[in-house]
């Protein structure tokens, strides 16, 4: 059984990341520049009442945490000589949700879970690493979630 397919329905925590306001406002300002996610006072009169990420900012985070995740796992592996997984690139996510705001201060949680491993009949040797992923605030809700896949070769 390879280290992926061992890892199939257990939850894990990838880590997790305080949202300041200066780096919610670096990152709107760059890439989402909407009043609530670069402008504090124009963000109290805002829906979310503060000032909050933008959801391209917490998923941009996962991101980050994943790829170290599985950056350790590999070195955890290969210390014990196991055979490693290639990872390929994704063909996309799924149902992508932001249900909370993220707000300045904010420390949010990643988890991952696998859900399935299924071998590729177009691409021999290469399967498809089916995934769940959610983050949750300080106070346990939900602020983000979203089901991906990434080519894996085991």
């Amino acid at each position: 059984m390879s280290l992926l397919e061992e890892q199939i329905g257990v939850e894990q925590t990838l880590g997790s990341y305080t949202f300041s306001a200066e780096d919610i406002i670096r990152f709107a300002t760059l890439y989402d520049p909407q009043p609530f996610h670069i402008d504090p006072e124009a963000a109290k009169k805002s829906n979310f009442g503060a000032l909050c990420a933008s959801g391209w900012h917490t998923t941009a985070v996962w991101m980050k945490l994943n790829v170290q995740s599985m950056a350790e796992a590999l070195k955890m592996a290969k210390s014990r000589g196991e055979p490693l997984p290639v990872f390929g690139p994704s063909p996309g996510f799924e149902n992508l949700k932001w249900p909370k705001p993220v707000y300045a201060g904010d420390t949010i949680t990643y988890k991952r879970t696998i859900k399935a491993i299924r071998p590729l009949a177009s691409r021999p040797g290469w399967s498809m690493l089916n995934m769940h992923s959610s983050a949750f605030n300080q106070d346990g809700m939900k602020v983000m979630e979203f089901d991906s896949a990434a080519l894996v070769k085991v």
